[in-house]
């Protein structure tokens, strides 16, 4: 983890201390899963989770056993219909 220092509000500092007390986490943890939230409404995804996609459906795509070596004459065709 990297440290980072940020400035909050007096009110937001109270607020995030109520939370973090009912939920029994840390006000730093509240923050990152803030930040996460943020970053995942943002439509970005962090390397884990691409990674784990990628090899989740690694092997499970099919297409024409030519494909590498033709990929030109089907882009074309896709781009024709």
């Amino acid at each position: 983890m990297i440290r980072t220092q940020i400035q909050l509000t007096s009110e937001q500092a109270r607020s995030l201390k109520r939370i973090a007390a009912r939920e029994k986490k840390s006000v730093s943890e509240l923050i990152r899963l803030s930040v996460d939230a943020l970053i995942h409404s943002n439509g970005i995804d962090n390397r884990s989770d691409l990674r784990q996609k990628a090899i989740a459906v690694a092997g499970q795509l099919k297409g024409p056993e030519n494909m590498a070596a033709n990929h030109d004459a089907y882009l074309s065709e896709a781009y024709e219909q």
